[in-house]
Formats: structure tokens, sequence, C-alpha cells
């Protein structure tokens, strides 16, 4: 690294600090040296990430599957909360997520992060938050990128992107073959992830809330560490559930919610039908559709609404599956079935207006 040189330095009066990204990147190393796993070589400071693929395992015919991410426009409730931590969770567990439901263990993450002034503390409790959510899904941070981007982004605005790799043996891609009569399970979600936050600060801004009031369903706890608690992870739990050969197909609910992605790992003439009855609507959901004015289908096709992963399997397995899952824990929940369809797949809900019938929206 060069010493820094006295005298006026026109770039850094532009807006760009060369000495603090170089600070940022001295201040990370634990962060990202404690994700180290197998098959990581060398460390942060090259110019690209190394991985030794044989390191993974002995794996005959490996395919990579790669997945890029983002957190939306939750950073901006993060952002005036004062809790950005979590988000470099959530940066995570929305790619990993994604690599899971295809059978595949995540090896390496890469997270992008562009801000209009390189906030030295800010920016590393965000890659100290990557690090915990890579920890927790067994991969390594294997690098990055920090842009510091003064008049496309003004000081104190931030955003981030991820990305990660993971490997999984050709014969195990999930999903596998779907059939009229596998059962369905959900698997809890930890709150309402990174989705549908367009539609959570509307609700504030209508509703003159802060992050920092008492959440109104909840009021022990305050609104704004309900709404960002991090995304759960569930690459463990989901890897033990494929390797055990106890599941079919799996569905990350994110964008779309449980309309638009369990239809993604279904065959043609197939349809996933859920009963919302069989388990608990969150409050925080409820509070959302009462104050949004949602109704039930467009509440289910915005959220997770407490189901953020979705498994289906063998009706012969699914009493293991859901033991397997329950040993990793996750809260399981028996929540449909597969049947016959026409056409191109779908979900049809059970209970949907019964369960799920809302306060008058407002005005």
């Amino acid at each position: 690294m060069a010493e820094e040189r006295p005298g006026r330095d026109p770039y850094r009066e532009a807006g760009v600090d060369i000495e603090a990204g170089n600070l940022f990147v001295r201040r990370i190393r634990t962060a990202v040296d404690s994700t180290r796993r197998p098959g990581v070589l060398g460390g942060i400071g090259g110019f690209g990430g190394l991985f030794r693929l044989a390191e993974a395992g002995s794996l005959r015919d490996p395919l990579l599957v790669a997945t890029t991410d983002g957190v939306g426009t939750k950073v901006l409730l993060a952002r005036r909360a004062g809790r950005t931590r979590g988000l470099g969770i959530d940066l995570v567990a929305m790619c990993v997520n994604d690599l899971v439901v295809q059978g595949a263990e995540p090896l390496f993450f890469l997270d992008y992060l562009a801000t209009g002034r390189l906030e030295v503390d800010e920016a590393a409790r965000l890659v100290e938050g990557i690090a915990e959510g890579c920890r927790e899904a067994g991969c390594a941070l294997l690098g990055g990128e920090t842009a510091e981007m003064p008049g496309l982004y003004d000081p104190g605005e931030f955003d981030l992107a991820g990305f990660a790799v993971g490997v999984v043996e050709h014969e195990e891609l999930l999903p596998k073959a779907v059939e009229p009569g596998d059962v369905v399970l959900g698997l809890a979600s930890s709150g309402v992830h990174a989705n549908g936050f367009s539609l959570v600060r509307r609700v504030l801004e209508r509703e003159g809330l802060r992050p920092e009031d008492p959440a109104p369903f909840d009021p022990a706890r305050a609104l704004g560490e309900l709404l960002l608690t991090p995304t759960r992870i569930y690459v463990k739990s989901c890897l033990a559930l494929a390797r055990a050969g106890l599941v079919r197909a799996l569905a990350h609910i994110t964008g779309g919610g449980l309309v638009d992605n369990p239809p993604r790992v279904l065959p043609e003439g197939t349809r996933m039908v859920i009963d919302v009855r069989s388990w608990p609507l969150p409050p925080v959901f409820r509070f959302l559709a009462e104050r949004a004015g949602l109704d039930a289908f467009h509440l289910a096709r915005t959220f997770n609404c407490g189901i953020g992963m979705i498994a289906v399997t063998a009706p012969e397995q699914a009493a293991a599956a859901r033991a397997l899952l329950e040993d990793h824990g996750e809260r399981v929940f028996e929540i449909g079935r597969i049947e016959p369809g026409e056409g191109a797949p779908a979900v049809r809900f059970e209970g949907l207006e019964e369960a799920w019938s809302f306060a008058a929206s407002p005005s």
C-alpha cells in the first residue's frame, strides 16, 4: 500500500476518499477471515477471489449454481432506524436461499456496496452482517467491491447487491419429479424478510409511524425492530433434507409471495393447494394488510405471510422430513398438497377469505 502523501487531493475534494477505502479494507479483514472454508485460496485485497472446487467434496458430476439479489428498499427503512447491520444477513439470505432450493451447497459469496460517501464504521457494520450470514450459510465471503460515487448517491445513501455460487451433484439437482398427492410443508419465516418494503414504508408514512414507535400489534417491541428482523437462512436445514433424499422440491418465498413462487418448481399439469388455515398468520402481516388495504389474495402475492420456504415431499416421507427440519431448528407446518391441474402450474388457496379477512381498508 502506498504511503499517504501530504498536499491537496482533488479527488478527495470531488468526493472520493481512497484512504478511507483502504482503512475500510483493513477494518473488515477479521470479519472476512471468519468465513473461511475449505477451498478458499488467499485473502482479500486481490483483483479476484480464488476457490479450489476440488476441496468442495468428491463430486462426480458437479454443477455450479449462481445467484444474485439485493435487499430492495428495506435499505431506506434500516437507514432511518439506524439498524443497518442486519441488512448484511438479509443480503446473504436472499442469495443462498435461492441456491439451496436447487440442492446446492453455497461455496462463496461476494458483495457490492455502492455509496455516496464511504462511512467506514457503517460500511464495516454491513460487512460484519454479511460475514455473519456467510458463517450461518457455511460459505466464504470471498471478496467484494465498495464503490464511492458522489453525485449518483447523496452522502449517507447506499445500496447493496450480493452474488453467491454453490455446487450440487448433477443427479441431486432439485426440483425432482413432483407428483399429485405429494405433501407441502411450510417453514416459518422470521418476519417480513426483504420483500414488500416499498409498501411497508408507504404504510408507515401514511400512518405517521416511526421505527422507534411501539409496534401497534406488539407494543412491547419497537416497530422498526420487528420490521427489520433479518431474513431467515434455510441452508443447513434444507441441505440436510436434500441429502437425506426427503424432498422433491423447495421454493423460496420471496417477491411474488405464495402466489408466484411455488409454480416455479412444479411441472406442467399440476397445481399446489395451500390451506392458509394450517398456520397462524403473524400479526405483522395482518397489520400491513389492514393498513395498506390489501385483500387476502394480494397479501399472499406481496408478502411471505409467515412462510419463508416451502418443501414438497412424498407422502410416505412427510413425517421424517418434518422431524428432520424441526431437529435443525425450523418451525414446520403441513400447509397443503399437490393435485392434478390443467396447463401451466399454479397455486390454489383454501380458506383464504375465511381465515384472512381484514378490517376495512384506509380511505
